[in-house]
């Protein structure tokens, strides 16, 4: 409450600051100094230039002179020197200034009398100004005063160095160009609410130094690729975005309505298909940089929309796109880092070593001391799996089997730069069988700090074959896969005109930023990420209020004996254990979808102790990640870890799958979000219908 009443009483000091800068405004315009009716300015100079050149002309101009000596002087005789010292020396470099023109947004002010400071913020940093009345004239320094936090100068006048070392501008003359109407967030603390950060990128721009130089970085790492590739001859190109048939990649599209020609089509997920119909018209080299969209979860190294880039090069094969993406790799670390070695989250990653190079089965081999080359069945496979508690459908092959053991147990070793090659046939639809085991393909995946950084091929230039995994793939997609790839009949017409040996890779740009820059998840290196709508919530209730109250009634009468235990657990859980269980309110503090899963979420939760529990659950089918964080489950606290996906799960959130005209659905148990973390449940009595009506009802 207190809280509360506090926030009420800071509210009008806002309102009434906002006024108050809409007032100087209206003053500044009646009095004809409307600062919205400048449409230019002359900058000559950013701030590190002015300190840069200040640096070198101070050096040229007192070359020679020694530095002040006080040993032997007290106190007040030292002072008196070096005060006497600095006017000499500030005598000489003001007889002959640096004058300069910078433009930037004022962060900070002091006002003394007939004298201010202030620091002027540009794209390059901050630089100290000295205002004087004196200098810039009574009726500019009376408008100086009246000046916001925020508001953009233009600032002419020469450098100097102040008493205390700093490099600064003496202004000439100070012009408003922009005023600011709203309030910066407070200067040390900056913004701190993560999400206020991605939804006004502009403040976040302007309050945190080190945002900037992470985008200013990723501009440069983009710069950087195409320099490289230009060394290399190859082609930069542009293909289309809107596709009636979305493939090169296992993703569910996006799909919107072409008015003008009235059809559906598709945003593209992938660059390749494209790519090689350039290649097949005698392009030989080739890439492109652009974004693509994928229909899936967000988490910290996925977005919805993202940039990749993709490069095909005729006459080579994948062993030429090892040997080309190590060097590129190694040549982006050292231009941008400065150095082969990079840190990230405080480990060690070394470009300059060559890169480890393994096998898919032997990597298995390696860290599960399983060797795939040995089993010779999907059903062996399969009992593999079910021995290793790996998640699997009917539909899966050894070749999928294979990758899940991968994605379980390797994935999480690859530290250092390393190629895994060699995946099985059935998992890699575009790419060449290699001769001498045809259920293997020319792939390789690069993998650094557990990340994959890029896919590559000897890519699949036989039309027959080709069209023969479509055919694989558009099985796979009446079979339930929405990820699965369809036939693409124009690409076929290209390859049998003729496509020439060629390797082909993909990288995903904001992966590998986030790895130079040291940045923690992916929304942290695109400027403005997919975020959900603040008004979504609010759209969602009118359209649950608009109901009728007759639907409530409705929605009582539910057919429990179609209530079932989450699938994941049916085999862990039972109903008398399920009513025998701690169960207690958990706060949602992060929520990711799990790397490779279609179906689970990795969630971290506070539990009222001192220590974080982590519960994955087979839920992304029905909620999306970000929907969930700050809510409050049900959770049962007293279960064994359980490991999936080699992630261990500490507990259950308890939900409940139902089944609604042939349909499956999932409920989620949420409740008040004032109800703190720890608080212990009611338990519930082991009848089944009381059990099913709470999990059901009480979301």
């Amino acid at each position: 409450m207190a809280d509360q009443n506090k926030k009420n009483q800071q509210e009008p000091d806002i309102h009434q600051l906002l006024k108050v800068r809409r007032e100087k405004l209206a003053e500044l315009q009646n009095a004809g100094k409307d600062p919205f009716q400048i449409t230019k300015y002359n900058q000559t100079h950013h701030s590190l230039e002015v300190k840069k050149l200040y640096e070198e002309h101070e050096a040229e101009i007192l070359a020679g002179r020694a530095p002040l000596n006080t040993e032997g002087m007290d106190e007040a005789q030292a002072r008196e020197a070096l005060n006497a010292d600095y006017n000499e020396r500030r005598a000489i470099m003001d007889a002959q200034p640096i004058h300069v023109s910078i433009a930037g947004r004022m962060m900070f002010k002091r006002v003394m009398g007939k004298a201010s400071f202030c620091n002027i913020r540009d794209l390059q940093g901050t630089i100290q100004v000295y205002v004087a009345k004196d200098a810039i004239g009574e009726e500019s320094y009376a408008d100086f005063k009246k000046s916001d936090i925020g508001d953009i100068y233009g600032v002419e006048g020469f450098a100097f160095r102040t008493k205390t070392g700093e490099i600064s501008i003496h202004a000439e003359k100070m012009t408003l160009l922009s005023k600011s109407l709203q309030i910066l967030p407070e200067k040390y603390h900056g913004i701190t609410d993560t999400d206020m950060r991605y939804r006004q990128r502009y403040v976040d721009l302007i309050m945190n130094e080190d945002v900037k130089k992470t985008f200013i970085k990723r501009s440069l790492i983009l710069k950087e690729i195409r320099n490289f590739l230009s060394g290399r001859d190859f082609m930069e190109v542009e293909t289309p975005t809107l596709v009636s048939n979305a493939g090169g990649a296992a993703a569910r599209p996006f799909e919107t309505h072409y008015n003008a020609l009235n059809e559906d089509v598709k945003l593209r997920i992938s660059l390749e298909l494209y790519l090689k119909r350039l290649i097949v018209g005698g392009l030989e080299r080739v890439f492109e940089i652009g974004r693509v969209y994928r229909n899936e979860g967000v988490d910290t190294r996925h977005n919805p929309e993202f940039t990749l880039m993709e490069l095909y090069q005729a006459y080579t094969d994948y062993e030429g796109m090892m040997e080309l993406t190590e060097s590129m790799f190694r040549y982006l670390a050292e231009k941008v880092c400065g150095s082969t070695k990079i840190s990230y989250n405080g480990i060690e990653i070394d470009f300059g070593k060559p890169f480890e190079r393994l096998t898919m089965n032997d990597a298995i081999k390696k860290y599960a001391g399983i060797d795939f080359d040995a089993v010779e069945t999907d059903e062996e496979a399969k009992q593999l799996a079910k021995e290793h508690h790996i998640e699997f459908e009917n539909r899966h092959t050894k070749g999928d089997i294979i990758n899940l053991f991968f994605e379980e147990y390797c994935e999480k070793e690859l530290i250092q730069p390393t190629f895994i090659m060699d995946h099985p046939l059935s998992i890699s639809p575009l790419t060449k069988k290699k001769p001498s085991d045809p259920n293997k393909v020319e792939r390789f995946e690069l993998f650094i700090n557990t990340w994959e950084m890029c896919n590559a091929y000897s890519e699949l230039n036989d039309p027959i074959d080709q069209r023969e995994r479509f055919a694989q793939q558009d099985a796979n997609a009446a079979a339930g896969d929405d990820e699965a790839q369809h036939t693409d009949e124009d690409f076929l017409n290209a390859l049998e005109i003729g496509m020439p040996p060629t390797g082909g890779i993909g990288y995903g740009i904001d992966r590998l930023v986030m790895l130079l820059t040291d940045s923690p998840a992916i929304r942290d290196v695109l400027l403005f990420p997919t975020m959900k709508s603040l008004d979504a919530d609010k759209k969602a209730s009118k359209t649950s209020e608009a109901a009728p109250a007759a639907a409530e009634k409705v929605a009582e009468k539910v057919d429990f004996s179609n209530v079932k235990i989450e699938p994941l657990f049916e085999e862990m859980i039972d109903f008398d254990t399920f009513a025998k269980a701690d169960y207690r309110a958990v706060k949602i503090l992060e929520c990711e979808a799990v790397p490779k899963s279609k179906k689970l979420l990795k969630f971290t939760l506070d539990d009222g102790t001192d220590r974080k529990r982590t519960i994955l659950s087979g839920i992304h089918e029905y909620y999306e990640p970000e929907d969930l964080i700050g809510k409050t489950a049900i959770a049962i606290v007293n279960l064994p870890p359980r490991k999936m996906m080699g992630i261990d799960s500490e507990g259950m959130l308890i939900s409940a799958v139902h089944e609604e005209d042939g349909h499956e659905g999932l409920n989620l148990l949420m409740v008040n979000d004032r109800i703190p973390a720890d608080r212990k449940s009611t338990r519930l009595n082991s009848s089944h219908d009381d059990i099913s009506y709470a999990v059901f009802c009480l979301k």
